[in-house]
């Protein structure tokens, strides 16, 4: 039996990162087989890319490039033999950062996006994906607050996040059969109550 697909999703100091641990652990609580990954990176090459990408400098198309071959990497060494072996996969980040942030945040046309999906990851989509939504000023002060040395996408302005936001809610009204949407404002407790409902339905 083929295994399930999560993937996590949301702007930069949304709270993603501490539930994908958690979510992570409770699977494994419960029996499952988990492979608990991330994008940028999820293999070695795919981390190397990832440090180039949070650190340098370089050309739009070049960034988004370069993210489609870390997952290219990701998916054909890590992601597609973990779903065929029956496990799950816990992804924090996938496909859909690449719209919003290289699409929504920067401004690459959704279609150089789309075409570079299609060749990428052919028909291969999470089962779920979580979007974890706050507004950007709250988003920013738990960043402020957490993170001493910011990489080049967290340095970012606000205005940037409000697109990146918007893009993620867009990808969201467009799939509603895959994209849940959780409200990031309230506590980590009520966050994980949540999760347990929707990731029951899987």
């Amino acid at each position: 039996m083929r295994g399930r697909f999560i993937s996590m999703e949301g702007i930069d100091g949304a709270g993603k990162s501490t539930q994908h641990t958690w979510l992570v652990d409770t699977l494994r609580q419960r029996g499952r087989t988990v492979v608990a990954t991330r994008e940028p990176g999820g293999t070695p090459l795919g981390e190397k890319l990832r440090a180039l990408l949070l650190s340098e400098p370089m050309h739009l198309e070049t960034e988004a490039l370069l993210m489609f071959a870390a997952r290219r990497e990701h998916v054909a060494a890590v992601i597609e033999p973990a779903l065929e072996r029956g496990d799950w996969v816990v992804c924090d980040r996938f496909v859909d950062a690449s719209f919003a942030y290289q699409g929504g945040g920067r401004g690459l046309a959704w279609e150089k996006l789309g075409a570079l999906s299609a060749w990428v990851l052919g028909d291969l989509q999470p089962d779920l994906t979580l979007i974890f939504d706050v507004p950007v000023e709250i988003a920013q002060k738990r960043l402020h607050a957490a993170t001493p040395n910011p990489d080049r996408f967290e340095q970012e302005q606000a205005a940037f996040f409000e697109r990146v936001r918007a893009a993620y809610l867009r990808i969201a009204s467009e799939n509603p059969g895959r994209v849940r949407v959780v409200d990031a404002t309230r506590s980590p407790e009520e966050i994980k109550k949540e999760l347990e409902v929707i990731v029951a339905s899987l």
